[in-house]
């Protein structure tokens, strides 16, 4: 699991910062997961090393304009590119109605199916692979937060030792490696358990903006890998935060301390940090790591890959 960023700016792009979008490349399934996608996006994933033929779904965290204005021309795109089978958009209620008008006054048909689910809080997704569920954040309209998890993996199921234990293959293999007890002709008992390697602990991606610092957004990040969090605002400017119900720098990182996530990724960064300004965007990351240490600012076309647990490490801190 890979995550790019295609655009790290609010409300309006910058010279050096797109409006949001991010990516999520799985690559042992040749998919990419889109988050958002603000004007523009699809110019980004072309300056990217991402496919737009590989793009099968698309997750909406609400109907701002900085956040959906680049969809229907990513979609018309996406025909022409190659005619992907089939394309599905979760986003809150009247994105189907909005993508509805925009096919209608531009007189553009796509020419393979797009599906549009209008999410509500819990599982809005799930395959023998992962399951994504969202939770309502607390914005000026309704919004939600994304949760991206990938499901455990059993270990590497030892053939040859089997084989020696006179374990004949066939269905009993697939018990032994779904971790099954299972009795042979001759009466012994084996544990598949102890035929599989240490299990691969699934990774877990959790994606919030644009809210103001949240229960909901604790709750949907414990636990996770990464915590992509907007920080539209310096702790300085909190008042401001307050008003338009944006985060600021501390607000995020205490969002991921309370989830106790592994890592804090910011994003969604107002144009008043730009260089020379009084407040910058280096303060905005000290002050987040003031309170959450393994905090990293993103910029487009930041790439970073989720790393796998260890199951050791994961018994020591439990």
């Amino acid at each position: 699991m890979q995550i790019t960023f295609l655009g790290t700016s609010s409300g309006v792009p910058t010279r050096s910062r797109n409006v949001s979008s991010i990516a999520l490349r799985l690559p042992q399934r040749a998919e990419v997961w889109l988050f958002d996608c603000g004007e523009g996006t699809q110019h980004q994933v072309l300056r990217s090393e991402l496919k737009v033929s590989q793009i099968t779904r698309i997750f909406i965290t609400h109907m701002h304009g900085d956040h959906i204005y680049g969809l229907m021309g990513l979609l018309a795109s996406c025909g022409l590119a190659g005619n992907p089978s089939r394309i599905d958009i979760y986003g809150p209620p009247k994105l189907d109605d909005y993508l509805k008008a925009c096919g209608r006054y531009s007189q553009t048909h796509f020419s393979y199916p797009v599906k549009v689910h209008t999410v509500r809080p819990g599982l809005v997704f799930e395959d023998e692979e992962f399951t994504v569920s969202c939770a309502p954040l607390t914005h000026r309209v309704p919004a939600f937060g994304y949760r991206v998890a990938e499901k455990d993996k059993a270990g590497r199921f030892d053939v040859d030792r089997a084989m020696a234990m006179g374990i004949p293959p066939g269905p009993l293999y697939g018990k032994l490696k779904r971790g099954e007890v299972i009795t042979l002709s001759d009466g012994r008992i084996v544990n598949g358990a102890d035929l599989c390697g240490e299990t691969q602990i699934g990774r877990k991606f959790v994606y919030c903006t644009d809210t103001i610092y949240c229960d909901a957004a604790v709750e949907l990040a414990q636990d996770a890998d990464v915590l992509v969090h907007e920080a539209t605002f310096s702790h300085q400017d909190a008042e401001l935060a307050y008003q338009r119900l944006h985060s600021t720098s501390t607000m995020a990182a205490q969002v991921a301390l309370g989830a106790q996530a592994k890592q804090l990724i910011m994003t969604h960064f107002s144009p008043r940090y730009a260089p020379g300004n009084s407040i910058g965007l280096d303060d905005l990351l000290a002050e987040a790591k003031a309170i959450f240490p393994n905090t990293l600012m993103a910029h487009d076309f930041f790439t970073y890959e989720i790393p796998r647990r260890q199951v050791e490490a994961l018994a020591v801190t439990r």
